[in-house]
């Protein structure tokens, strides 16, 4: 019989989803203002920085979350999480005039430590390391 998954809200799982957290919290509310302010400026790169503000939210739920509809959306927000910064970093950095303000995933994340590009793969681990065994 597969052992269950563990809680992904375990041991260092907490510290993951505080991560996740703060960066939901400064996602979200930098491109509130960024849209609220001046979106005109570069409506690309502060629609690119809300989608990742909600995409933290939705790691930090899935995360914080118990039972396999959680890890699920978890899964799938580390996944877009992933794809998005390595998308969007690569494109900053080969194209970077397309993107007269920096978002989040800008540059892989190099505005913000490059957490951001570390982040996914931290969240990969972490739910693999707990998922089901046998």
């Amino acid at each position: 019989m597969p052992e269950p998954a563990r809680a992904t809200a375990t041991g260092p799982g907490r510290i993951l989803i505080a991560v996740y957290g703060i960066f939901a919290v400064a996602a979200t509310a930098r491109a509130g203002v960024q849209i609220a302010d001046r979106f005109a400026e570069a409506p690309l790169a502060y629609s690119l920085s809300a989608v990742a503000g909600v995409v933290y939210v939705l790691a930090t739920i899935g995360l914080a979350g118990t039972g396999p509809g959680y890890r699920r959306l978890a899964w799938c927000a580390v996944v877009f999480e992933l794809t998005g910064v390595l998308v969007v970093g690569a494109i900053t950095l080969i194209v970077p005039g397309d993107f007269p303000q920096e978002t989040v995933w800008s540059l892989f994340g190099i505005g913000y430590g490059f957490v951001p590009l570390v982040l996914p793969f931290a969240g990969i681990w972490w739910l693999r390391r707990t998922a089901r065994r046998g």
